[in-house]
């Protein structure tokens, strides 16, 4: 056995030198999910030495030719709650050409086994346990509202050109549900306390549930549009990070979307989203118009407002005039 760090020294192209100079024949990852997409790649390309760097990665950056052999088994153990790496066939890595994310799905390179471990996350300081619990959220909440099952893409006629996310399906959603109730109740006891071991167990299994639902499902926009926000980073730089560069951590680019993505999804699949939010216990309700009001209503409601300078002149685009306030109030009758 032979150990590779993993640091800015080791890029995923050299350890991916590394374990074909080592011909080894198991991989042990141990750490957070860059370093065990990191030991999948060097894993897979150690089995398929003939094939480019570029041939396995998603299209259109790379080819996304399917993996037709076998690869070495690999044993992740995670040290942080968050990515559901150990649970899943996806490896995620910098693109430094297009200053953007991007990865490898494929069935073929998820781990033979998890070892998950709550006592490895107690290191985790406050600022990292809530960015990886909002990458847990958000696989959550992305897999049980992406496009169902039955409206994606025709199947391919070969089996190992199918896609490694079929969109959400009663089995994925079973998962992804479960996690967003652990998040709901657990996620804020982790980030307060980190030696609340019962708060550290829930949210490292709340993270392979929603690996296992992601994993099957897939996720949509809030990752999508956090790779960009992670490639193209200026000059921010994590605070609790052992790190000596610009870094936005994932959890965190992930979560920075999701209130517009949701916003935009949401009429798509109300009653997901919807389910999401209670699930959360964020109480919402469709519209005024579920509270028995309609649009005739309206001047009144406008009327009943305009006295409340208190708290109207606090708005950040200012205090709302007779016409604003009805158009709030007509878009306000159905939220959804």
């Amino acid at each position: 056995m032979q150990d590779l760090e993993a640091d800015l020294v080791y890029c995923f192209k050299d350890a991916i030198k590394f374990a074909k100079k080592g011909q080894f024949d198991s991989f042990l990852a141990i750490g957070g999910g860059s370093v065990i997409d990191t030991a999948k790649a060097a894993n897979l390309y150690l089995c398929h030495p003939e094939n480019d760097f570029l041939d396995f990665v998603n299209a259109p950056i790379g080819k996304g030719m399917p993996v037709n052999r076998a690869v070495k088994p690999l044993i992740a153990i995670p040290t942080t709650a968050g990515t559901g790496s150990e649970t899943t066939g996806v490896s995620i890595f910098d693109y430094e050409p297009l200053k953007a994310k991007t990865g490898i799905a494929n069935r073929a390179i998820r781990p033979m086994l998890g070892i998950v471990d709550p006592l490895h996350t107690l290191h985790m300081s406050p600022r990292l346990t809530a960015n990886s619990g909002y990458d847990v959220l958000c696989h959550a909440i992305e897999s049980y509202t992406a496009i169902p099952f039955q409206m994606r893409d025709a199947r391919p006629l070969n089996p190992n050109l199918r896609p490694a996310y079929q969109g959400s399906n009663p089995v994925s959603d079973v998962w992804s549900k479960h996690a967003l109730g652990i998040v709901a109740k657990y996620l804020k006891r982790s980030i307060e306390d980190s030696s609340d071991l019962e708060a550290r167990s829930n949210m490292h299994l709340a993270s392979v549930y929603a690996g296992v639902g992601f994993g099957n499902a897939g996720v949509h926009l809030c990752h999508g549009m956090s790779y960009p926000i992670s490639g193209l980073v200026k000059s921010y730089r994590a605070q609790d990070y052992d790190v000596q560069h610009s870094l936005v951590p994932h959890g965190l680019s992930v979560v920075m979307t999701s209130p517009a993505v949701f916003r935009f999804t949401a009429p798509a699949c109300p009653d997901r989203h919807l389910e999401a939010a209670k699930i959360l216990a964020l109480v919402l309700i469709t519209g005024l118009k579920a509270l028995g009001y309609i649009t005739d209503d309206i001047p009144a409601l406008v009327k009943g407002t305009l006295p409340q300078h208190r708290v109207t002149k606090l708005a950040p685009a200012g205090n709302p005039g007779e016409e604003e306030l009805a158009r709030l109030f007509e878009e306000s009758m159905t939220v959804y």
